[in-house]
Parts: C-alpha cells; structure tokens; sequence
C-alpha cells in the first residue's frame, strides 16, 4: 500500500504546485480511504507537510542537480515527482532505490515520455551528493 500511499501524497503535491496552498479537503478526501492502513494515512499526512514545509530548500536542491533547465520549465507533474522524491531521499524514509524507482514510476504514469529518464537522473544526482 505504500505505492498508493505514495501516489496519494504526489496528488497533494501536484494540486499544491497550481495553488501554493495546502487543501485540507484533498487531504481529507485521500484519508478517508477505508483500504488505507494507519500507517499510510501517517505516512500521507507527514510527508504532505514536510514537502510543503521544506518547499524551499527542495526546490533548491532539485535546481543544482538540473542541466540545461530551470524549474520553471519542468512539466508540473515532474516537478511534483522531484518534490516528493527529494523530501524522501532527505528524511531517508525508504531505501534510495526504492525511493528513485517509484518516482520514476510515478513520472511515467503522469508525465511524458521523457519524464521517467529525467526524474531519474535528477535523483540520482541528488541522491549521489546525499551520500
């Protein structure tokens, strides 16, 4: 359930990137799932607002590990990805693989054709320099 869980939370990121405020009701909606263990709803509610806390410094990162672009120019949902990922691989809340690979799979569901190669060559630029 982590990889829902997980896909919860890239939802809230997203919609957050288009409004710049935190929506209760989306997070509610999302925690409301009778399938989802209380550790998943822990899990959506923590990460949720550590991203959102720490938008900043996350969005500082992902800016040094970018070649030839800007932040202003990655598609929206990569850049909710890149986000969520970074927070992760920071609060070191799952192994580094695992961390990248569901970004990766993420970006595939929800962005380009381009979008899982790009994610995963940001993280692994940013995940390199964590060490």
């Amino acid at each position: 359930m982590r990889r829902v869980a997980r896909e919860s939370v890239f939802k809230l990121v997203f919609e957050y990137t288009f409004y710049g405020v935190a929506n209760e009701g989306t997070l509610e909606l999302l925690l409301s799932d009778a399938d989802m263990t209380e550790d998943d709803k822990t899990y959506i509610s923590e990460t949720y607002v550590g991203v959102l806390a720490n938008e900043e410094s996350l969005k500082r990162t992902i800016d040094e590990h970018l070649d030839g672009y800007t932040l202003a120019r990655i598609y929206r949902p990569d850049l909710a990805v890149l986000l969520l990922a970074t927070y992760e691989l920071g609060a070191k809340s799952a192994p580094v693989p695992v961390i990248i690979n569901e970004a990766v799979e993420l970006s595939k569901k929800y962005g380009t054709d381009k979008s899982g190669a790009f994610v995963n060559g940001v993280l692994a630029k940013i995940a390199k320099d964590q060490k």
